[in-house]
């Protein structure tokens, strides 16, 4: 005779349910996979196909998303020098979301729920990187963090 955990343990395991659980992040997937084909097929450096920042448009300031669909369009081609010159904290959000998706998928596959918290120490220090890359990257000496 089968215990109660032994058939839950089995439901875990069918098909069906991996299916189930992995069925968000591999749409999430998708969704930033065509997201990137469409950037990497039309070209940000060529004026008109994309909204131009409005911090930018009205105060020449480079916020912090400045650059990032360059960025992008580098990093799907290859040109990983280029698409850290276009927006270094892009390339680095790229990073980080592919390894917070493969511990998702880890722990999907496992029948687990993967757990994210971040000390509210870790989100501040994340916030003040932020903040002073965009500083940083408007003063003369960060000319090299210009898109």
């Amino acid at each position: 005779m089968r215990g109660v955990n032994a058939d839950s343990a089995q439901g875990l395991r069918s098909p069906a349910a991996l299916a189930g659980r992995l069925a968000v992040p591999v749409g999430l997937l998708a969704a930033a996979a065509g997201a990137f084909a469409y950037v990497g097929t039309v070209d940000p450096n060529e004026p008109g196909h994309y909204p131009v920042c409005p911090l930018y448009a009205y105060t020449g300031l480079y916020c912090p998303g400045c650059g990032g669909l360059r960025s992008a369009h580098a990093f799907v081609h290859g040109d990983l020098l280029t698409a850290l010159q276009d927006n270094a904290a892009a390339v680095a959000g790229y990073l980080g979301c592919a390894v917070l998706w493969t511990v998702w998928v880890v722990a999907a596959v496992r029948g687990r729920r993967p757990r994210f918290t971040l000390d509210p120490v870790y989100l501040w220090s994340l916030g003040a990187l932020f903040l002073a890359f965009t500083v940083v990257r408007n003063l003369p000496l960060g000319g090299w963090l210009h898109p």
